[in-house]
């Protein structure tokens, strides 16, 4: 049944990306998201196309004028194209001619969402670049750098996910030490990433979806299938090593990791559904995707992968390219392993151990403390990105920025009052600002420089005016700036401030608006959780400290690489802007933070376990950490290696997820798991364990507790022993 719908998912799959939008990273309920609902339903919008037209002489001349008007007139005819503006058809303001006098900008509106966009610049592009009666002609703008991003991730998309699975299937062989146990994870995986993107049309089909989750839904169920396979094959060839037979191990497996694989599942349903709570389409679309991911997961390793070893029984080692040791078959084996002999060597020596990894830790973070955030523009995309091009050649030859001009929406005004001039002229005086148009004309320092022409009324809106705010520099920066100087300025009418710059502000805000919500939100569920997993008080608050721990240095070595540029040659090279997307931290603490939780759940259940079994807390870390703590470190590695595919992206902050979330999985699987909590909980001593009375009989009712039964005796036939002395270690 389970693969039946896997295949319904994969045809689904077919119409996906029709249903998607692009972009997705302006928050409709702020300032600047009503001020361009506004807009749009007056026919305006947001400026989003930018036309760079060179002449072979003078932007002044006469065939030059009347060859760029004409240009300008047939653009603004398209029916999907408004506010249409250019050097000849506004008066020729200098901000829209280049230094050099031979060029000039056509700037214009393409209405619609992110894909209908997209749809419409397929057909207007090819129509409009190139030479038109003598003029060069290069379209840009922020509408084509979506459209490229779009573009760019689904390529990068596919060539990450060619290199993943392969390298990744090699890998699995290698840890299983067999070919068939190899594929077994794999085969789960396709059916994780079918059933995914079936549920994720399902889902598209009902609200608004990002691109972005497309390349969650494939990349993270790779990574947390293989995870949940790993745990599960693992403990089925150790009841398979310790006697049992097919389906006595699989009843075990089923029954005591498949326990753990849902717990795991809930848990990062539980973290990532924090991100639902921020109203950005691209961070809310990456929360649906990985839930969906993680409970597709979930679905794929309990059903297909028991049915999977069911059949295969002890062929799961057909295949075996190398030999191992057999698996620890009780206590005493279990303390001759290098898992155990670390967790003792680190809890002989608690103090010591601590004290270096936290303050390694640290040391990793402090960038993080000069961590500076803003909204990935042009500079993000590679150098062949024709927006980039557009973008730089304005930038270098151009003293004003129509790019950046903030659109003021004057709710309410009267198109003839004189307080609509009062008011542009005012801002037109304002530092960093290099034009004012209006549907009285257009205003430098405080004057009319350009009477209203009948271009000028287009500003006239339903009840109200709109503003166009020119800077008179192409630093992003400035133009930051200027929103908050321009909202603060006295105006005679309610007024709200749009425009990409404004967006970018209202998007930084929100998000560290949200942040103490969604980390509170999982602070207490992954406390609630744990406490049903240990049942203890202390061992929450200890892996919540340890992965805020790891994370921050996570977060200090991407703004040393990202923000201060440093590796960039390493990387591919890429353009150091001197910020981060204020997406990143979002976005990579939810998935790092619950693939944490994941190992964490992974490690303490089987420390619990052995805890319950034998009630001695050191010998429970050690015989826990020995018994599992391989199979998390080749999770680790494994993941590491699917999300390593981001950084073959030619878009810088895909780059810092590929950076990001592989450091993070690393750090906190070898210094986090395999020190700092052995030491920590050998520290702690038997308060590692301790619970009030009534908690400990909630958890007693309430826990997740796993009741194994005894192995059974291992039969006596050479067959047999034979069998299970050629079993590897996983």
């Amino acid at each position: 049944m389970t693969v039946l719908l896997a295949l319904a998912g994969g045809a689904a799959s077919a119409t996906l990306f029709d249903k998607l939008t692009a972009g997705g990273l302006a928050d409709a309920g702020a300032e600047s998201g009503r001020a361009a609902q506004i807009l749009d339903e007056a026919g305006q919008g947001t400026p989003n196309l930018t036309l760079v037209v060179s002449a072979p002489t003078s932007v002044d001349d006469q065939a030059v004028t009347d060859a760029g008007t004409e240009l300008s007139n047939r653009l603004a005819a398209e029916a999907d194209v408004s506010n249409v503006t250019s050097y000849w058809i506004a008066g020729k303001p200098p901000q829209l001619r280049s230094n050099d006098g031979r060029k000039a900008l056509i700037g214009a509106t393409v209405r619609g969402d992110e894909t209908t966009v997209n749809k419409i610049l397929d057909d207007l592009v090819p129509r409009y670049e190139g030479t038109h009666d003598g003029l060069d002609v290069r379209v840009g703008g922020s509408a084509m750098f979506w459209k490229e991003t779009t573009e760019q991730s689904q390529k990068d998309g596919t060539k990450g996910e060619a290199i993943a699975f392969p390298v990744t299937m090699i890998v699995l062989i290698i840890v299983f030490g067999s070919i068939v146990a190899g594929l077994v994870p794999l085969a789960v995986a396709i059916v994780t990433m079918l059933l995914g993107m079936g549920v994720l049309w399902v889902v598209a089909s009902t609200t608004d979806l990002s691109v972005f989750a497309v390349s969650v839904v494939t990349l993270l169920g790779l990574g947390l299938s293989i995870d949940y396979s790993l745990l599960m094959v693992n403990r089925y060839r150790e009841e398979l090593a310790h006697g049992r037979d097919t389906r006595d191990a699989l009843r075990v497996t089923v029954t005591v990791a498949g326990r753990t694989v849902a717990f795991s599942a809930i848990t990062i349903v539980l973290v990532l559904a924090g991100l639902l709570f921020i109203p950005l389409p691209a961070v809310s679309s990456l929360g649906y995707g990985a839930i969906i991911t993680a409970l597709m997961a979930a679905v794929g390793s309990l059903t297909v992968l028991p049915a999977l070893l069911a059949i295969l029984g002890p062929r799961i080692e057909r295949g075996r390219i190398l030999r191992r040791r057999r698996p620890a078959a009780g206590p005493a084996d279990a303390e001759s392993g290098f898992w155990h002999r670390l967790a003792t060597f680190v809890m002989r020596r608690p103090i010591p151990v601590a004290t270096a990894v936290i303050a390694l830790l640290l040391l990793l973070g402090v960038p993080f403390l000069g961590i500076k955030l803003g909204m990935p523009d042009e500079r993000s995309m590679p150098e062949s990105s024709q927006a980039r091009q557009v973008t730089t050649l304005i930038r270098n030859n151009f003293n004003g920025a129509e790019l950046n001009a903030l659109q003021v929406v004057a709710q309410r005004a009267d198109a003839a009052s004189t307080e609509v001039g009062d008011y542009a002229a005012g801002l037109s005086r304002l530092p960093h600002v290099g034009r004012v148009d209006t549907v009285s004309g257009s205003y430098v320092d405080g004057a009319v420089a350009v009477p209203a022409t009948e271009g000028h009324r287009r500003f006239a809106i339903d009840d109200g005016v709109y503003l166009s705010v020119v800077p008179d520099t192409t630093n992003p920066d400035d133009a930051l700036r200027l929103v908050d100087v321009v909202r603060d300025q006295p105006a005679p009418f309610p007024v709200l401030v749009g425009g990409n710059a404004a967006v970018s502000v209202d998007t930084t805000d929100v998000l560290i608006e949200r942040l103490p919500y969604t980390l509170g939100l999982i602070a207490v569920a992954m406390l609630v959780l744990l406490f049903l997993l240990t049942g203890s008080v202390l061992l929450p608050v200890l892996a919540l400290l340890l992965s805020a721990l790891s994370l921050t240095a996570t977060f200090g070595a991407l703004v040393w690489i990202f923000q201060d540029g440093h590796l960039s040659g390493l990387l591919g090279g890429f353009t150091v802007t001197g910020t981060i997307a204020s997406t990143i931290p979002v976005m990579l603490f939810a998935l790092s933070f619950g693939l944490a939780m994941d190992y964490q759940v992974f490690m303490l259940s089987r420390i619990r376990e052995e805890y319950e079994r034998t009630g001695d807390g050191n010998a429970a870390v050690a015989i826990g950490l020995e018994r599992i703590g391989r199979m998390v470190s080749a999770a680790a590695l494994l993941i590491s290696i699917v999300f390593l595919a981001f950084t073959v992206s030619g878009i810088t902050y895909i780059k810092a997820y590929g950076i990001g979330l592989p450091l993070a999985v690393l750090v906190d699987a070898t210094l986090i798991r395999g020190a700092l909590l052995p030491a920590l909980m050998r520290l702690g001593g038997r308060a590692t364990w301790w619970a009030p009375a009534g908690l400990r009989r909630f958890h007693q009712r309430f826990g997740l507790r796993e009741t194994v039964p005894a192995p059974a005796e291992p039969a006596a036939s050479a067959p047999v022993a034979e069998t299970a002395a050629s079993l590897g270690r996983p």
